[in-house]
């Protein structure tokens, strides 16, 4: 385990809905919620997340799997993805629901935003996280939901491969949203078979309103847009739209 990948991140931690997990929080300004991927804050999303501070953004990152701080490996991945598995926060394998991990997100937003102020605030999710900031989208204050490699729950059939881990009810409201106004950014390798069709989904539900980036794959591993398979441009255009959307 790194010992300064979070250094000067304050660790806390947030309870809401009997769900409890541990965060780390850095920087001033509005909120942005960073939700790690699979296996967990590795260094790369630490240090993606550094530059969200850095672009002017109280940034928190929960704790949901994993080891904060600890490398990526293929071991600790599949460690990882198993807890994600039976885990019933996620619904890793249920179409049309929203997972109960969403509503601990937004009670998390809600809290932080009334503390740090700002119009708004932004999330951004990766793989098994990569749609929450969808479901964030059910209150007014989400301006700016980054959706990077959205992968739950997973593709196995085309039923779930075409999922956005929304309940019919909570997709009528990111639908109504969407047509007010708000946008919604979406990040995925064209090649990565994680995210399934759901970028179709995401156009039938959200209409203009998605703002897809699909970059070509240059081998079957690509997946992680913003972090380990990193892509500059892309990283620049999620924080250009963090600082559009909220600042």
């Amino acid at each position: 385990m790194s010992t300064n990948v979070l250094s000067g991140w304050v660790k806390g931690s947030f309870t809401a809905a009997g769900i409890t997990h541990d965060t780390y929080r850095k920087g001033a300004g509005p909120l942005v919620v960073v939700v790690h991927e699979v296996p967990g804050i590795t260094p790369k999303v630490a240090a993606f997340a550094e530059e969200v501070v850095a672009s002017g953004f109280t940034v928190v990152m929960p704790d949901l799997v994993g080891t904060p701080g600890k490398e990526m490996s293929n071991g600790y991945a599949m460690s990882s993805l198993a807890k994600v598995c039976v885990s019933k926060e996620f619904t890793a394998m249920a179409s049309n629901k929203t997972s109960p991990i969403i509503g601990w997100l937004r009670a998390l937003g809600r809290s932080l935003h009334q503390e740090v102020g700002g119009k708004g605030i932004g999330a951004v999710g990766m793989c098994f996280s990569g749609g929450f900031a969808l479901g964030m989208m059910l209150d007014d204050h989400m301006l700016a939901p980054v959706l990077s490699q959205p992968s739950l729950p997973f593709p196995m059939g085309a039923k779930r491969a075409a999922d956005l881990n929304l309940s019919p009810d909570d997709a009528l409201v990111v639908k109504r949203r969407a047509e007010e106004g708000c946008q919604v950014l979406g990040l995925r390798f064209t090649g990565d078979r994680l995210v399934g069709t759901r970028f179709d989904s995401l156009r039938e539900l959200l209409g203009d309103a998605f703002i897809a980036i699909e970059l070509p794959s240059s081998k079957k591993t690509d997946h992680s847009v913003l972090t380990e398979q990193r892509d500059d441009e892309s990283v620049r255009r999620v924080l250009s739209f963090f600082r559009e959307k909220l600042l």
